[in-house]
This record gives C-alpha cells, sequence and structure tokens, in this order.
C-alpha cells in the first residue's frame, strides 16, 4: 500500500483561456489549437475540456484591439506544463492575450474522465473583420477635426464651428416655438369654451323680481247730504 503511494503522481488541473485575433483564420486557430495538444502530449498532460466562446468585446483595448475570440480550455498535468504551454501562446501571433488558473492540486491522472465529445477544437467561424476605431474616433476629434478642415479659408475654424452650432440651437428652437404655442391655444381653448357657458347657467339662474302689490286708490270723500 505504501508502495501504491509512493509510486502515484500527483498532477494538477488547470484552465487556460487565450485570445486570438478577431481576423484570425481557421488556419491560424488551428496551428495553435495542434501546438496545445502536442505540447500536452509531450509533457504527460491530458486534455480533459475544450470550448469556443466566440468572439467577444475585450474589457480594454489590447494592441489596439476591442474584440477578440475566445478559447477555453480545462486541462491536467505537472508543474513543467503550464510554463511550456504558455511559452508556445507567446510565439503564436495570432495570439493577443492568455491566462492560466489553477483549479486543483494533487490529483490523480488516471481517475479523470474525459468525455471524447468535449476534447474537439471547433473550428472558428469566419467573420467581416470590424473596424477598429483609432484613439481620436473613440474620443470623437475626427469630427472636430472634419468640420475645421471644411471651414472657409481665412476663417477662424474655432469660429465656424460655434457659428454652426448657434445655428443648429436656433433651428431646434424654432422648431420647437409651433409646438408650444399649439400647446397654448389648446389650453387656452377650454377655458374660452367654459366662460360663455357659466354666463348662459348665471342667466338661467337669475329670476326677475316679484312685483309690489299696488296700493289701491284712495275714496273720493263723501259728500254731505
Amino acid at each position: 500500500m505504501a508502495e501504491a503511494a509512493l509510486q502515484t503522481r500527483w498532477a494538477r488541473e488547470y484552465e487556460t483561456v487565450y485570445i486570438l485575433r478577431p481576423g484570425a483564420t481557421p488556419e491560424e486557430a488551428d496551428r495553435v489549437s495542434s501546438r496545445i495538444s502536442e505540447v500536452l502530449q509531450r509533457l504527460e498532460g491530458k486534455l480533459v475540456k475544450v470550448d469556443n466562446w466566440g468572439k467577444r468585446r475585450l474589457a480594454y483595448p489590447i494592441k489596439k484591439l476591442t474584440r477578440g475570440i475566445f478559447i477555453y480550455v480545462k486541462y491536467v498535468g505537472y508543474g513543467d506544463l503550464v510554463a511550456e504551454i504558455e511559452r508556445n501562446l507567446r510565439l503564436l501571433d495570432s495570439v493577443i492575450r492568455y491566462q492560466t488558473v489553477l483549479l486543483r492540486s494533487e490529483l490523480n491522472p488516471a481517475e479523470v474522465e474525459v468525455d471524447p465529445e468535449e476534447i474537439k477544437f471547433v473550428p472558428i467561424e469566419i467573420t467581416e473583420e470590424e473596424h477598429e476605431p483609432d484613439l481620436a474616433q473613440r474620443l470623437g476629434l475626427d469630427e472636430a477635426a472634419s468640420s475645421m478642415h471644411h471651414a472657409p479659408r481665412g476663417q477662424d475654424p474655432y469660429a465656424a464651428e460655434a457659428k454652426a452650432a448657434a445655428e443648429a440651437k436656433a433651428a431646434a428652437e424654432a422648431q420647437e416655438a409651433p409646438e408650444e404655442q399649439a400647446a397654448a391655444e389648446a389650453q387656452e381653448a377650454p377655458e374660452e369654451q367654459a366662460a360663455p357657458e357659466a354666463q348662459e347657467e348665471s342667466e338661467e339662474t337669475v329670476e326677475p323680481a316679484a312685483e309690489a302689490p299696488k296700493k289701491p286708490a284712495s275714496e273720493p270723500p263723501a259728500e254731505d247730504a
């Protein structure tokens, strides 16, 4: 029993995520996966899982790129395996970034079960390479430079830009004025309509004052007999 324990070589389980350029071809992706498989076989490692996460946006620009193709690889191996895999990834131009994390230590490779369907490197899909905006475009400086470039000769470009902004503001205010006037008229119309109705109601409720009873005419004085 003690001899069997001494003969067991404990391994570790790692996961590595590497990022390919967004315009990488399937041939370049296959070259990277083949290099990883070759290193695992040479250093007695075991591939456990492979997952193609596809093209995603980067948290921050890397080599002036904002997107990349993410590939996830989980494997079991010994201490020198990680250093060799990362060394090969560093030498491939299609790889722009990689990171390795230790998942478990003191693991027996013979006890690790592997699904053959989960260790296949799926070919990447060819998509149109998106235009990567430079720093000036991300800050909006190219639009300002374009407006200053088209300013008439002899005219201050900053004055032309300020004039264009004032004209745009005036046009927006002119467009809002009819809407405000229509809203004000719509608000006044019900008030004007309610005024005659109130006047008619007051006229209907006023009753004519009752006439005072007429005082009977005094009788003429009786004549003396």
